[in-house]
């Protein structure tokens, strides 16, 4: 098994400065715009594939003039089957993990509600999917990794990740560490076992969607969940996430961390865990 040894930093700080200014603003406008055409299926739909194929060609653009290179991490011939794999994957982990609720008695359908609505969920997961990763692992996980290694990119990025859901409505600190825990090390494993940003949109995605717009529950202290089942979610809050949602769960930090830890051992036997560089 072999390791990749992190480069020297080279203007790291000011190329990193750019990139998460530029991205901080495109995540913010992201959010209102999706926000705003939420309540109809086909403006959320178009808001939300607008904002995030504008947020992946600025990125292509800046990267490819600030980092002079090929910007292989939004490889074109590869998004379709992995942002498809991605998707699939991401609903399923959040049906394993919703199950495992139910079982527990922390999760129960109370009726149906709409394809529409559903329809909505899907367009803006979309823009905030992709908004999230290109700022979270496009930038803050990538450049990171490429100067301090896996582990301290994996640290930073999944703190910071968590740290941002602490601003949705019904957020609790234990959430915010739950997110860190289990979603911002997934989505950073997937990175670095594809080199790609495509599988972790994909799997943010289908986990947003299926969250929300499948079986109807809360997505990280949001508001406003809309899906096709309306359901509630009781008992303990350590076993159904409380008023964060299922994110908050014991069960979703265990599936979260055990594809991680899967992720991780593959990016590992293709040689693409990054180590810190040594001090000279």
């Amino acid at each position: 098994m072999t390791e990749t040894q992190a480069p020297p930093a080279r203007r790291i700080g000011p190329r990193l400065l750019v990139l998460l200014v530029v991205f901080a603003i495109v995540l913010v406008v992201s959010a209102l715009l999706n926000s705003a055409a939420a309540a109809n299926p086909v403006t959320a739909l178009v808001v939300g594939g607008l904002t995030a194929t504008g947020g992946i060609l600025l990125y292509r653009m800046i990267v490819r003039r600030l980092e002079q290179r090929p910007v292989t991490e939004l490889d074109p011939a590869t998004l379709r089957p992995e942002v498809l794999r991605g998707t699939a994957a991401g609903i399923a982990l959040f049906a394993v993990t919703i199950g495992l609720i139910a079982v527990a008695g922390g999760y129960r359908v109370t009726g149906w509600g709409s394809v529409p609505a559903a329809v909505a969920t899907l367009g803006t997961m979309t823009g905030a999917a992709v908004a999230e990763e290109l700022l979270f692992r496009g930038v803050l996980f990538r450049l990171i990794q490429d100067w301090a290694g896996t582990a301290a990119a994996l640290t930073v990025s999944g703190a910071l990740f968590g740290a941002l859901h602490l601003f949705n409505p019904g957020a609790t600190v234990w959430g915010a560490v739950a997110i860190a825990a289990e979603a911002g090390l997934m989505l950073g494993a997937a990175y670095t076992a594809t080199r790609s940003l495509w599988l972790p949109i994909g799997l943010h995605l289908g986990w947003n969607f299926a969250e929300s717009g499948l079986f109807g529950t809360t997505v990280s202290g949001t508001t406003g969940t809309h899906g096709l089942l309306r359901s509630v979610t009781e008992g303990p809050a350590v076993l159904s996430g409380g008023s964060f949602g299922p994110e908050g769960s014991i069960f979703a930090i265990l599936v979260g961390g055990v594809t991680a830890a899967l992720l991780l051992r593959h990016a590992a036997s293709r040689g693409r865990i990054v180590r810190a560089r040594r001090a000279r």
